[in-house]
């Protein structure tokens, strides 16, 4: 008998608000997807689609009509600081992996958390072009396509991501077990692999924000993960300023080592 998504009393509501809502701003995201949506570049040579646009004006418009007081964060809205007043904030990624989808690769997705005091209380990543919805909530595990998920361990092998110049900074011992696992578009996305058992770990490099990671935060924390900086320390989400550091994103022992490239690298 299949096991079912348990959704604990204080966190369910909203996560089965933004599930539903990712699941409508997926759908949206198909009508546009390999049908050469128009494109803008935004600056730092970053693109943004129709799609992304469309996607997030329905997001905002459908999520803060139901929780009126809760914040907004997201890559495609101008950032307002009245959201710093929220006691809760929806940080929102229209289309993680925007590249991919303007090429028509499927490994992109919607990304959705709900950030109460620095910490993700329920996530969703919807992906789709590949048929998979990840949803997560404290204390509540991790889930894709109402399967509970969890990461891999007792391996030897170790399957990493991540840009192979922080990689081959780890001591010599531990990089002659590592396969390094190609470029995955969608940060979210890969850190739903770590989630889920296909990739052991990856790096990510000081360029994301926290609409990337803030839902697959949630996500690989469930599923006994986690995402660290230098000092072994979890980022917060939803402060004043979104833009994150250099991370790494694990569970077990190779996090240590991980931290230790991380805490290596320039300034």
């Amino acid at each position: 008998m299949r096991e079912s998504e348990p959704r604990h009393a204080e966190h369910a509501d909203d996560l089965t608000l933004i599930e539903t809502a990712a699941r409508e701003a997926g759908e949206i995201a198909m009508r546009y997807f390999r049908r050469d949506p128009e494109v803008w570049m935004k600056a730092g040579d970053s693109p943004v689609s129709a799609a992304d646009l469309a996607v997030d004006g329905f997001l905002r418009s459908t999520l803060l009509a139901a929780r009126p007081d809760y914040g907004w964060l997201s890559e495609e809205t101008v950032d307002n600081a009245e959201r710093l007043a929220a006691r809760r904030t929806f940080v929102v990624d229209p289309i993680d992996g925007t590249r991919a989808f303007i090429d028509g690769r499927k490994v992109w997705c919607i990304s959705i958390a709900v950030v109460e005091e620095g910490r993700s209380i329920a996530g969703v990543l919807d992906c789709p072009a590949s048929e998979e919805i990840f949803t997560a909530a404290v204390g509540s595990g991790a889930w894709m396509n109402g399967g509970r998920i969890s990461v891999r361990t007792g391996y030897r092998d170790i399957a990493m991501g991540g840009p192979k110049s922080m990689i081959n900074k780890l001591p010599p011992q531990l990089l002659t077990r590592i396969t390094p696992h190609g470029y995955i578009p969608s940060l979210a996305y890969r850190i739903a692999l770590v989630a889920r058992g296909t990739l052991d770990a990856t790096f990510v490099r000081p360029a994301s924000h926290d609409w990337d990671l803030a839902a697959a935060d949630l996500l690989l924390s469930e599923a006994g993960g986690q995402i660290i900086d230098a000092s072994m320390r979890r980022p917060l989400y939803a402060g004043a300023d979104p833009k994150l550091g250099s991370l790494a994103a694990g569970s077990g022992d190779i996090l240590r080592p991980m931290a230790k490239v991380l805490a290596e690298l320039p300034v």
